[in-house]
């Protein structure tokens, strides 16, 4: 196999388990979907849903009425974290690796506030977030924009990531292999490439 010269990385539950921080970070905004309680479906759901997906996807797929979802994106965007987060102990093992970069979707105050807190920014070339409350732009989008700036054909670049409907489809989509970090162990999607310890990471490049 020709060897990766890039490798993209997604963010939450990538580099480290959102579960570790989600309750202390998004406290508020399940307070606020609590006393408001119009949406479909029940509050741990939502709440689970959250620590995995981007606020928008999960306003949709509980059908958040128009007012709950204006509060929460008004609440999200002005979010960060300035608290501890410790990245999941083998992310250690990626650091002997060349030419990362990240990719993650969210709020960029939040997103930013996260990268410093876990002290990546000399860990990556770049980073790039995607804010789907300011912009279109999509995870493929970025994809895109890497290869051409660094001049990468798809062969050459390799997306690890823990969402098969986000990261891993748009790397599908375009060409790119993929892994997912499946960092439990349990649910393993079938059909995919699959690690549970980046050790296992050196099988794909």
């Amino acid at each position: 196999m020709k060897r990766k010269k890039a490798i993209i990385f997604d963010l939450d539950n990538t580099i480290y388990p959102v579960a570790s921080i989600g309750m202390k970070l998004f406290d508020g905004l399940f307070k606020l979907i609590e006393n408001d309680n119009s949406f479909k479906g029940s509050l741990e759901d939502v709440k689970d849903a959250i620590q995995r997906k981007p606020f928008q996807d999960v306003a949709r797929d509980f059908q958040f009425t128009d007012g709950l979802t204006k509060a929460g994106l008004e609440l999200l965007s002005d979010i960060e974290y300035n608290d501890v987060i410790k990245p999941f102990d083998d992310y250690l093992l990626t650091k002997q690796l060349d030419y990362l970069f990240l990719v993650t979707k969210g709020f960029k105050k939040l997103q930013e506030s996260k990268i410093k807190q876990l002290n990546l920014l000399h860990d990556f070339e770049a980073y790039y977030i995607v804010d789907p409350a300011v912009s279109n732009l999509s995870k493929k989008d970025m994809f895109i924009s890497i290869m051409q700036q660094y001049h990468l054909a798809a062969e050459d670049v390799l997306v690890v990531g823990d969402d098969v409907h986000s990261e891993i489809q748009a790397a599908n989509e375009l060409g790119i292999d993929a892994v997912v970090y499946n960092f439990n162990g349990a649910n393993k999607p079938e059909g995919y490439n699959v690690i549970s310890h980046y050790e296992e990471l050196k099988d794909y490049l």
